[in-house]
């Protein structure tokens, strides 16, 4: 399959904002453009990659950011962070991922970066066999915990 990946931005707001909304549909496309509009209000917080097959749709995104925070399992920083990453189930397996995570690399490598680091929920096999499928190197496991607190007592 012909893939062609491309810098995503306002030119491409709603076919980005779709494909989010189909990766995490707790949000439809419109907040999700919303969302996009504020990031990308913020130069350098967020980059993102559309693919497109041969008609010229869009049938994949990856977005990253750089984290200069402690990142799990990694040794440098600045780390590239994979925000997210979808194909359309009817174009996996033909190279659409690949090519996303191609143009993450090459973004983070400009960026000075010398780690691209992702995570995943335990439960999510499929996105397991997917970051190894793509050369990524499974570091840690962490079960993050939060404890509500009372409000403070107000000093008399």
């Amino acid at each position: 399959m012909m893939v062609r990946i491309e810098v995503a931005g306002e030119h491409n707001l709603d076919d980005w904002a779709n494909l989010r909304a189909a990766l995490w549909p707790v949000a439809d496309a419109a907040d999700h453009r919303d969302d996009l509009l504020e990031a990308l209000s913020e130069p350098g917080s967020l980059i993102g990659f559309l693919g497109r097959n041969a008609a010229g749709e869009a049938v994949g995104f990856a977005e990253a950011a750089l984290r200069s925070d402690y990142v799990n399992g990694c040794d440098t920083s600045p780390v590239a962070f994979l925000e997210g990453l979808y194909v359309a189930e009817s174009s996996r397996r033909l190279g659409v991922g690949r090519g996303l995570i191609e143009a993450v690399e090459a973004w983070a490598r400009s960026m000075g970066c010398r780690e691209l680091a992702s995570d995943a929920l335990l439960e999510n096999t499929a996105a397991h066999d997917v970051h190894a499928a793509l050369d990524f190197e499974e570091t840690e496991r962490v079960v993050y915990f939060r404890k509500v607190l009372d409000e403070a007592p107000t000093l008399s």
